[in-house]
């Protein structure tokens, strides 16, 4: 069986059944069962995503992906920053 990946906003729907179900009386390891998700990985999405509501889940994904796009370019750039400072080394 092949591992299923989950977008942000099903997570947060996922952690809002586990906790309808923990709240009538189940325990962590019922839900989990129920939801079809292992134990370790609630508590990762709780860690992630607790107390997100879904727009802010999605929020966040946005500035993660902004994040990283920028975190390139200043690397990118700091390569072209060496790369001009050693050339002018060599010309002088």
């Amino acid at each position: 069986m092949g591992r299923q990946r989950f977008t942000p906003e099903q997570i947060i729907a996922k952690l809002r059944e586990v906790e309808v179900i923990v709240g009538r009386g189940g325990t962590a390891v019922e839900a989990c069962r129920q939801i079809g998700i292992a134990e370790q990985t609630l508590y990762r999405w709780r860690k992630e995503y607790g107390g997100l509501k879904v727009d802010q889940a999605r929020r966040m994904k946005d500035l993660e992906r902004q994040n990283a796009r920028l975190k390139k370019l200043v690397a990118d750039l700091a390569l072209d920053k060496a790369i001009l400072q050693e050339a002018s080394k060599l010309t002088f």
